[in-house]
């Protein structure tokens, strides 16, 4: 089995490869190429990458190159995961939408529209070499924001499948809040790519005993902290919803908070100085410590269990994942991409059956849904006034002066990535 990984060069690829070696019996892999323009990097990364192999003792090959249509030739699935303008770019999305009151994040509001129209058109070129060399090949989309480009890929008709981590991530937190293997937890989860709820803490699977009053009544305080937000939201809603639900229910404490410390973005660059300088020593042969900071833990179990059940040689049969909704949520349009709970197999990913969901987050959805079509509308066929008709369509910008200071400022910060503007 070949696998290949568009954004090979990334610090996060070091956590793919642990997971790789560590679930070779889930997935087993004869070779895995990992693709990057940046050849400094991914030397660097594609070292460490052969040392983790060799300690773990997997006798997968993995090779570099910066050729995507010769890296892709005969692969079985491609993963996505690449950052269009790198960190610099992440840095101005977080940072220039607080000049006009508005959260800055890379994949919420202002700066994630940014984040999409640089990266859809560069995602729907390699989605259309990795067709021609290898039609049969499956695609799985890490690449932020998840849902958008994932819906530009079906909407292309490619084979592919979104991943994000917040689901396991979760899974994780709360099986060891409760004593449980991770394993033994189902979450009913349910809503778009960074708009999710977990309606249900499943003991066993879908329809299992719901331990969803154990969690919050016997730690609700340490998942409230986890994802900071105040408990009583918790005791309001009486689910759980993800972190980025924050940036809507106290978008303004936050946009406070952002405007008072250094961006994450610039965090993360110092990090992945670090981690680099890291990977360049020959002697380390696992992952370093200080990755779990860079963000997207579980990420490799999660895009092995995917990537298993999608080539039919293992995985879970029950797996979160971005997909096309197909009457799933009846108040939003087939076409529409969700993440939910789905079976998996060969054929792809068939949502499982949700429950009639309230309006507090059935309203929210569809809204941003809104707000996605004339997203992936901008991001396909450019042009300012679709980007100001997404920005005034977004729930956190809904004004139109604002909408219009926000484009001008997106705008002038992207025009190096945009061909259009």
């Amino acid at each position: 089995m070949k696998l290949a990984v568009v954004g090979g060069g990334s610090t996060y690829t070091p956590e793919l490869i642990d997971g790789f070696a560590r679930l070779r019996d889930t997935l087993p892999i004869s070779e895995l190429v990992l693709i990057d323009p940046a050849a400094d990097r991914l030397e660097l990364v594609g070292g460490l990458a052969r040392r983790i192999f060799a300690k773990q003792g997997h006798p997968g090959l993995i090779t570099t190159t910066s050729d995507l249509d010769a890296g892709v030739a005969g692969a079985d699935a491609v993963l996505l995961q690449l950052r269009v303008g790198g960190q610099a770019a992440r840095q101005r999305d977080e940072t220039w939408p607080l000049e006009c009151g508005c959260v800055g994040q890379e994949t919420t509001g202002a700066g994630g529209l940014a984040k999409a129209l640089r990266t859809v058109p560069v995602v729907l070129d390699i989605a259309e070499r990795v067709r021609r060399t290898n039609p049969d090949a499956w695609i799985i989309d890490f690449t932020n924001p998840v849902g958008i480009v994932t819906r530009a890929l079906l909407q292309a008709g490619h084979k592919a499948v979104g991943l994000c981590n917040v689901a396991i991530t979760l899974q994780r937190t709360f099986a060891s809040l409760l004593g449980m293997a991770p394993e033994e937890l189902h979450l009913d989860h349910v809503g778009l790519n960074h708009l999710t709820w977990e309606l249900g803490v499943r003991r066993g699977g879908p329809g299992g005993e719901d331990l969803m009053p154990r969690l919050l009544a016997e730690h609700g305080d340490a998942v409230a902290d986890d994802l900071r937000l105040p408990r009583a939201v918790l005791d309001r809603l009486g689910v759980v919803p993800s972190y980025y639900l924050r940036y809507f229910y106290a978008h303004d404490k936050v946009v406070r908070e952002l405007g008072e410390k250094p961006s994450r973005a610039a965090e993360v660059a110092a990090m992945e100085r670090e981690l680099l300088a890291m990977y360049g020593d020959p002697t380390l042969d696992e992952k370093p410590e200080l990755l779990a900071k860079r963000g997207g833990a579980f990420y490799s179990e999660a895009a092995v269990d995917l990537a298993a059940a999608l080539l039919g040689d293992g995985g879970s049969p029950v797996q979160v994942v971005n997909t096309l909704n197909n009457g799933t949520l009846p108040f939003l349009p087939d076409s529409a991409v969700i993440e939910v709970q789905a079976r998996v197999d060969r054929s792809g990913p068939v949502p499982l059956a949700v429950p009639r969901l309230d309006p507090l987050y059935a309203g929210l959805i569809a809204h941003v849904t809104a707000y996605e079509d004339l997203a992936l509308d901008a991001a396909l066929r450019g042009g300012r006034e679709r980007v100001a008709k997404a920005l005034l369509a977004h729930p956190l910008v809904g004004q139109f002066d604002l909408a219009e200071g926000l484009t001008d400022r997106l705008l002038a910060h992207n025009k190096e990535h945009l061909a259009w503007a």
